[in-house]
């Protein structure tokens, strides 16, 4: 007899005692199978009464012996479903009513949300098995799910999670399914998104006619959509495929021409591509899968988990080739797992045959077995979620849709995590995670954050939660914040928040920072320092309660600083309710912006002569820098024409990555830093004679910070190993060990001055692992406390938590 067939005889005993109680249940609650869990739990324990979904969470009645209201109320947490999060479980003694038998009731709608949404699963094993079985009624079928997977964050239009408040609200149910919905015994009792072959959303493949100019689509006359949308892909096309929170742009990976093609069509430049592989035994001989990141690929969330590659990958005679257009340069693959049915369908169900009557020499006897997924957008744009707007945005760049007609409530594209030092890091935080809340060791008023203008996240907050939107994009884009201002209002009306203050960056020409100017309505705008908002989103997630000043290691591309000069090198004494500027990395020309950015050797140039050392025609940027760019960039910065001061170690990356002859034109964000970051970890163990960042103490009268880390050394030692022949490689490694030691010293520094013994390393910089790892483990050599970001990504995407916590706060201080 198990544990709980013991309790459960126990506690159906006769009793002469009775009573009744009201149990509300706070969390990811809605949308997980909770209420038939209630109902069956309480069937077994031979109580009465009922379970509701409300605004509040989920609230159960029940009534029966004391022994067995017992049990229940310690197994509604310790037993709830593999979705479920219970945050929290409030019980009362309510007066008996002498119940008959345990009922589900409908949902009740009045009152302020309080409940949370729970983010989109992946297929449930339970799900696959029916999906593979030809003698199930689901076989097949693309969207098949359960109560412990498939759609839900994206499909939501309101709380209480029905389906009549969900994007299946137009599929009335066939009979059968109707049946599974009402069994308390069955897997799909109340599950919302429920369908099947009958009476489900339906696939339909449309297909570009290669005779019109406009490629204006048609439907493809195949009876089997999923069929003919792998011969396609086998064939060589690019399908648009609609997924949970968007489209994706999909291509055969091991077919040069096909990624060659996506790569020219979407201007993606060298930008690596995501993979899409069908397990993860296809990509184990092109990457190093660690216990930590297999159970990440393979989990509920499936992820886009960046793998480092391997130097000397040896396939085995069957293992997928992989073309090298679809990450070149990159240090690591993104790779993730089918997480919806279709793309199981997709990649090939087994015994499936290759989708092409003569299969390619190189083919693989089943079709193709690695794809790539990237989201189905423009460059610049956020991803297509509207069935129209896809066969429009799309045109250019798909062969073919494989669309459906279940609606997108909200976009989400695909999360992006690393491992590092045992633990994830979120590159971006979407799909999956979206919008599970983080919660806040302050208490804050209800209050809105707009983010950043790169990688864009909203966040609302109030008393201990804060709930972050999925990956909303760069707002350069009228179509991104069009996407902000739905994400926005779904935020809201999910999480039930009506903010009272709202929060944004300082930078003034931010335009999130705009729309939050424009959206005020009365209500106070707190302005937060960029850098500020990073370390306060470290301690945050962190749990730091309030009066625990760190020392905040900021290190990115771009922050507007209190001096109006671009910062991104910071060292800052932080807690929630202000900063000051301990240290920076010393300020050089940023000629030109955005073009500097774009072409690394222009911030080289830059470099090399505020370290007063000359452009010597031996010099790679010197080299790559065309001459007459040359002689205006001389001429800019001798007369300082458009150079704003920056202190960005972002861009100390950049100017490295060239000096070194690694990267001189940057095609994405942060390429040449990442270019920088693969050459070190080819470099071996043995780096030999060092580089030196010089500290010392800003000029008196000056508004900077109290120490200013000088680079013109580290620089002048690059040069020098260049014309020793040093490959650039250990150039590199060489640079990443001074960044990380110039950490150490300013941190030692700091806790002389301060007394300070936590760090929080945060920005942009800081998702370079080999960076970040090494300048933790001289932290923790040295005796400090080091807080990495966890639970959101240390870029902008982390940015609106430490905003909302700041801002609210401070509006809250001036509220009292």
């Amino acid at each position: 007899m198990t544990t709980g067939q013991a309790e459960a005889r126990a506690a159906t005993a006769p009793e002469a005692a009775a009573g009744r109680r009201r149990i509300t249940v706070r969390g990811v609650v809605q949308g997980v199978g909770f209420r038939p869990f209630v109902h069956t739990l309480a069937t077994e324990l031979g109580l009465t009464g009922h379970v509701i979904n409300t605004g509040e969470g989920v609230v159960t009645e029940v009534e029966g012996a004391a022994a067995a209201l017992a049990s229940f109320g310690r197994r509604i947490s310790t037993d709830a479903p593999p979705l479920a999060v219970v945050e929290a479980v409030d019980t009362e003694d309510v007066a008996v009513t002498g119940d008959t038998g345990f009922h589900i009731l409908p949902s009740r709608t009045d009152g302020l949300s309080r409940t949370l949404v729970s983010p989109d699963a992946a297929t449930c094993e339970a799900c696959l098995a029916e999906l593979t079985d030809p003698a199930d009624r689901r076989h097949r079928h693309p969207f098949l799910t359960c109560t412990h997977c498939g759609p839900r964050f994206t499909i939501v239009t309101g709380v209480p999670y029905d389906r009549a408040l969900t994007t299946m609200d137009r599929f009335p149910m066939c009979p059968r399914c109707a049946r599974e919905y009402a069994d308390p015994a069955d897997r799909r009792f109340h599950a919302q998104p429920l369908s099947c072959h009958d009476c489900g959303p339906r696939l339909r493949l449309l297909t570009a006619d290669p005779a019109d100019r406009t490629r204006r689509p048609r439907p493809a006359p195949g009876p089997d959509p999923v069929a003919d949308a792998r011969r396609l892909l086998a064939a060589g096309a690019i399908v648009a495929v609609k997924g949970l929170g968007g489209y994706h742009l999909v291509c055969d990976a091991s077919d040069d021409t096909a990624v060659a093609l996506l790569r020219r069509r979407k201007a993606r430049g060298d930008k690596p591509f995501a993979l899409m592989a069908r397990r993860v035994d296809d990509v184990t001989h092109l990457v190093r899968v660690r216990d930590e990141e297999r159970a990440l690929l393979t989990g509920p969330v499936r992820p886009i988990v960046l793998l480092r590659r391997r130097h000397d990958p040896a396939p085995a005679p069957d293992a997928p080739v992989l073309s090298d257009a679809v990450a070149p340069g990159s240090p690591d693959l993104g790779v993730m797992l089918p997480y919806t049915p279709l793309h199981h369908l997709l990649l090939g169900l087994p015994g499936d045959p290759h989708p092409l009557p003569a299969p390619p020499e190189r083919g693989d006897p089943h079709g193709p077995r690695l794809l790539v997924m990237t989201s189905g957008n423009v460059a610049g744009e956020p991803i297509v979620t509207d069935d129209d707007e896809a066969v429009r945005r799309l045109a250019p760049l798909a062969d073919a849709w494989l669309t459906h007609d279940r609606p997108i409530r909200i976009p989400c594209d695909d999360s992006v995590v690393r491992i590092s030092d045992g633990e994830p890091l979120f590159l971006r935080r979407s799909r999956g995670y979206a919008p599970l809340p983080v919660r806040l060791p302050v208490p804050v008023r209800p209050a809105l954050a707009t983010g950043g203008d790169l990688k864009n996240v909203l966040c609302v907050a109030e008393g201990d939660r804060a709930w972050l939107s999925a990956h909303i994009g760069d707002m350069d884009d009228l179509a991104t914040q069009l996407a902000f201002e739905e994400a926005e209002a779904h935020l809201e009306t999910v999480t039930g928040v009506r903010p009272q203050v709202l929060a944004t960056d300082r930078h003034p020409g931010y335009r999130s920072g705009q729309w939050a100017q424009r959206h005020t309505e009365g209500r106070p705008l707190v302005r937060v320092q960029h850098h500020h908002a990073h370390i306060a989103a470290a301690m945050a997630e962190h749990g730091l309660p309030d009066g625990h000043p760190v020392i905040g290691v900021a290190f990115d591309g771009t922050g507007y600083g209190d001096d109006h000069a671009v910062w991104g090198g910071e060292i800052l004494l932080a807690d929630y309710d202000g900063y000051r500027r301990f240290g920076q990395l010393a300020y050089v020309p940023l000629p030109g912006g955005d073009t500097t950015v774009r072409r690394p050797y222009r911030m080289a140039l830059a470099h090399l002569r505020a370290a007063g050392l000359d452009w010597a025609a031996d010099l790679p940027p010197v080299a790559a820098c065309p001459p007459q760019e040359r002689q205006l960039l001389a001429r800019q910065l001798e007369r300082h024409l458009n150079c704003v001061p920056t202190s960005s170690m972002g861009r100390l990356f950049d100017a490295v990555s060239s000096l070194a002859g690694i990267c001189h034109h940057a095609g994405f964000e942060a390429q040449a830093a990442v270019a920088l970051e693969a050459a070190a970890l080819t470099a071996g163990e043995d780096h030999g004679p060092g580089y030196a960042f010089v500290l010392r103490a800003a000029p008196l009268g000056t508004t900077g910070a109290d120490t200013v880390a000088d680079p013109a050394p580290v620089l002048a030692a690059v040069v020098a190993d260049l014309r020793a022949g040093t490959a650039p490689a250990l150039i590199a490694a060489r640079f990443h060990t001074a960044v990380a030691d110039l950490v150490r010293r300013g941190c030692v520094l700091a806790r002389e001055r301060a007394g300070l013994t936590t760090v929080a390393l945060t920005g942009g910089v800081f998702a370079n692992t080999l960076l970040a790892e090494a300048a933790a483990r001289l932290l923790r050599q040295d005796g400090f406390t080091v807080l990495r970001h966890r639970r959101v990504p240390p870029n902008d995407g982390g940015l609106a938590l430490g905003q909302i916590v700041v801002a609210a706060r401070i509006a809250g201080a001036a509220a009292r």
